[in-house]
C-alpha cells in the first residue's frame, strides 16, 4: 500500500488551515460590509447588483469553511497514525474538498454574472446580451452543465480528468464579461487608474484559475489569496464610486437650478453658443458649448418663459401640412438639447438615461396637463437669463 509522509502532510495541512480561516473570516466580513452599504443606499433605490456581489463573496467564506473542516479531518488521520498514513486516504479527502471548492466557485461566478445587469454602465457591444431578459438563462444553463458533473464527482470522491475543473471554464466566461463591465464602469466614472487595476486583477484571477490544472498547491493557495483580496477591494472601490456618483451627480429639483445663455462673436466673425446651468452638486461648469440648433431652441424656451406662460407646441408626428407652423418641429429636438447639455456637464458617454437624462428633463421641462403636445421651461423666470 502506498503511504504518505506524515510530516509533509502536516505542513501542507497547516498552510491550508490558515488559508481556510483567513478566507472564512475575511470574506464573511466583506459580505457583511457590502450588504451594509446596500442596506443604507442600494435598498432605497431597489438596486440589487451589490447583493449579488456580496453573495459571491459569501461563497468564498463557505469555501474557507470547507477547508477548515477538511484540515480537521486530516489532523485526525495524522493523530491516529504513526509516521506514515495511507496515501489513498489523503487523496480521497482532497477530491471531496476540491469538489466542494469547485461548487462554491461555480456559485461565486454565477452571482457575479447575475449582478452585471444591475451595473449602471454596460458596454454597448454587450449591452443587448447582458440586459436581455434571457440573461439568467444564458448564464444559468452553463452553470447547471458544470454543477451537475462537479457535484457527482464531489459525492462519489472520484475525479475524472478535466471534468473535475469545470469551474475553471465557467470562471473564464465570468472573467470575460466582468473585465469588460468593470473597465467601462470605472472609465465612465472618470476613474482610469481603477480601470487599469481592474484589468490587472482579472489577469491575476486568470493565472490563479490556470494553477488548478497543476499540482502546485502552495502557488494555488497563494494566488487565490491574492486575487480574492484584490477583487474584494475592487468591489468596495466600485461601491464607493457608485456612492460618489450618487452624491455628486444628483439632478436637483427645478427651484434649485438657474440657467443662462450667451453668444460670443469670434475674431473670424462666427458665433459660439454657450449655456450655463448651475445648481447641480459637484458640477461648477460655467460654459457648456451648444450647437446652433440647441441654442436657438433653448433661447426660444427662455424668451417665451420670460414674456408669458412660455408654452411651446410640438409638431404632431402625423402632421403633413406644410403651411402649419409649430414652435418645435421635431420631437427629437429636446432630446438633442438634453444630450448636448449632459455631454457638457458630465462628458460624452459618461451619463445614463435613467440617472441623468430623465431627471434633468423632468427638472428643466414641464408638460401641459391638458394639452399633451405643449411644453415649457420649468424654471422660474427669475432663474433664467440671456
Amino acid at each position: 500500500m502506498e503511504t504518505y509522509d506524515a510530516i509533509e502532510a502536516l505542513k501542507n495541512n497547516a498552510v491550508l488551515s490558515f488559508y481556510g480561516w483567513w478566507q472564512c473570516i475575511v470574506c464573511l466580513f466583506a459580505f457583511v460590509a457590502l450588504m451594509s452599504i446596500w442596506f443604507h443606499i442600494g435598498r432605497k433605490q431597489k438596486d440589487y447588483g451589490q447583493v449579488f456581489l456580496a453573495l459571491s463573496v459569501l461563497c468564498w467564506s463557505f469555501s474557507g469553511t470547507v477547508d477548515i473542516y477538511f484540515t480537521s479531518l486530516i489532523e485526525n488521520l495524522l493523530s491516529n497514525s504513526a509516521d506514515t498514513i495511507p496515501q489513498q486516504s489523503i487523496t480521497d479527502q482532497k477530491v471531496i474538498n476540491n469538489g466542494w471548492r469547485s461548487i462554491f466557485s461555480l456559485f461565486n461566478s454565477l452571482f457575479i454574472l447575475l449582478s452585471l445587469p444591475w451595473f449602471r454602465y454596460i458596454p454597448q457591444k454587450i449591452d443587448h446580451i447582458i440586459s436581455s431578459k434571457y440573461w439568467p438563462l444564458i448564464v444559468g444553463l452553463p452553470f447547471l452543465f458544470c454543477l451537475i458533473p462537479t457535484a457527482r464527482i464531489t459525492f462519489s470522491g472520484i475525479g475524472i480528468g478535466f471534468i473535475s475543473e469545470l469551474d475553471v471554464y465557467y470562471s473564464i466566461l465570468t472573467l470575460i464579461f466582468l473585465a469588460y463591465v468593470l473597465w467601462t464602469s470605472f472609465y465612465r466614472r472618470r476613474l482610469k487608474l481603477l480601470s487599469w487595476l481592474s484589468l490587472i486583477c482579472i489577469g491575476v484571477i486568470l493565472a490563479a484559475q490556470l494553477f488548478k490544472f497543476t499540482d502546485s498547491e502552495m502557488y494555488l493557495t497563494l494566488s487565490s489569496a491574492v486575487f480574492k483580496s484584490s477583487l474584494i477591494m475592487l468591489f468596495f472601490a466600485l461601491a464607493l464610486s457608485w456612492v460618489k456618483e450618487l452624491s455628486e451627480n444628483i439632478i436637483p429639483e427645478a427651484n434649485q437650478l438657474s440657467l443662462g445663455l450667451k453668444r460670443i462673436k469670434t475674431e473670424t466673425g462666427r458665433y459660439q453658443h454657450f449655456c450655463h446651468l448651475s445648481g447641480i452638486p459637484g458640477k461648477d461648469v460655467h460654459d457648456i458649448a451648444l450647437t446652433p440648433n440647441s441654442y436657438l431652441l433653448l433661447e426660444k424656451f427662455i424668451t417665451q418663459r420670460k414674456n408669458g406662460e412660455g408654452w411651446l407646441e410640438l409638431k404632431p408626428k402625423s402632421e403633413t401640412r406644410i403651411e402649419k407652423q409649430y414652435d418645435i418641429k421635431d420631437y427629437n429636438e429636446i432630446k438633442r438639447l438634453l444630450t448636448n447639455i449632459l455631454d457638457g456637464l458630465f462628458g460624452k458617454n459618461n451619463w445614463t438615461k435613467s440617472h441623468h437624462e430623465l431627471p434633468l428633463k423632468a427638472a428643466l421641462f414641464q408638460n401641459n396637463e391638458t394639452e399633451s403636445r405643449k411644453v415649457r421651461l420649468n424654471l422660474l423666470p427669475s432663474k433664467i437669463s440671456i
